[in-house]
């Protein structure tokens, strides 16, 4: 081979990094043009796409932000959760801080295809232009081996009854609701759909969760596709560490976002991004897990051990924040 030849695979090595670069460069471009823009409210102006909104697991953490944040933005909004108490409170607090008005919808979606009936009855004459399908379920102990989830039966079940099949089901009835003629929808709207970074890539030790946050990332994009033509926003968000019950509370720091500086972040980038991390600070997060190719680190034995200390030192902190409480609420 001469000495051309030779030079060839350094050539295509370069090549290859180029391209590289030029990937996460663009990467990193249109996430921080998305957040630029989003900052400056170039994003949807939601209350146009009409009077109602409709979140569910509205009771808690990320649907009940969104919530909120609605209803602060001119919206009225539809709650759906499975405990009623949580439902009126979480009612009572939009009425009373936005003068908005509300329903609740008590249904528990680990239940299967019985509940969406009642649920589309409920929402009859309302004029919904923007659905939140938010509600999800984690594993109850935290993250472990697949054949070492408690009550593994049913909780595979429920699992993918509330993270897969309310996201589908759901976004049914709002689409349905738009009205049609000759195939065309009548009404624009908005789907946001809540997957997460878990549904980006493998996560052992969360398989199933992680596989059904995969599923809402697919669905909303393909959705996306079919209907953008006629009106209809689909978002699908994908989220790092946000402070909720799901995460025991974790301490809120800069990558580490509240439920509510999420919610309000991530709602200024509907009409700009159709798939987003929510916020500046997880698309950072995100890109610096691409770049450096960090899936393989996450599946190999390694990463498998360092995702099991990392959930035992939230567990750590969740106890001791929970002793914290109770030391401050104890009669003096």
């Amino acid at each position: 081979m001469g000495a051309g030849g030779a030079g060839l695979p350094v050539l295509g090595a370069l090549g290859l990094l180029l391209l590289l670069l030029l990937r996460a460069a663009w990467t990193l471009g249109r996430a921080a043009l998305t957040h630029l823009l989003a900052a400056r409210g170039r994003g949807a102006e939601l209350a146009s796409f009409g009077a109602w909104a409709v979140v569910t697991g509205a009771t808690s953490g990320i649907g009940r932000a969104y919530a909120h944040e609605l209803a602060k933005r001119g919206l009225n909004v539809v709650l759906i959760s499975r405990s009623l108490q949580k439902l009126k409170q979480v009612a009572a607090e939009i009425e009373e801080q936005h003068g908005r008005s509300t329903r609740v919808i008590e249904a528990d979606f680990t239940q299967g295809s019985e509940i969406y009936e009642s649920i589309q009855t409920a929402l009859q004459g309302l004029e919904i232009g923007i659905l939140v399908n938010n509600v999800g379920l984690f594993y109850a102990m935290g993250p472990v081996n697949f054949l070492d989830i408690p009550n593994i039966e049913k909780t595979l079940s429920d699992i993918v009854n509330c993270n897969t099949l309310s996201v589908a089901k759901v976004s049914e009835i709002e689409l349905a609701s738009l009205g049609s003629f000759g195939g065309f929808l009548l009404k624009k709207g908005i789907i946001i759909n809540l997957s997460s970074e878990a549904g980006r890539r493998p996560q052992p030790l969360v398989t199933v969760y992680s596989a059904t946050k995969r599923f809402v990332d697919f669905f909303s994009r393909g959705l996306e596709a079919e209907y953008r033509s006629q009106g209809i926003l689909v978002q699908s968000v994908l989220p790092f560490f946000v402070s909720t019950n799901m995460t025991n509370n974790i301490k809120p720091n800069r990558f580490v976002k509240t439920a509510e500086n999420f919610a309000r972040e991530a709602l200024n980038t509907v009409g700009i991004s159709s798939r987003t991390s929510g916020c500046l600070s997880h698309s950072v997060q995100s890109f610096i897990y691409d770049l450096l190719c960090l899936e393989w680190l996450c599946l190999s034995s390694l990463g498998v051990k360092y995702t099991q200390a990392v959930w035992r030192k939230l567990e750590a902190q969740m106890t001791t924040l929970k002793h914290e409480q109770a030391r401050t609420h104890m009669p003096k």
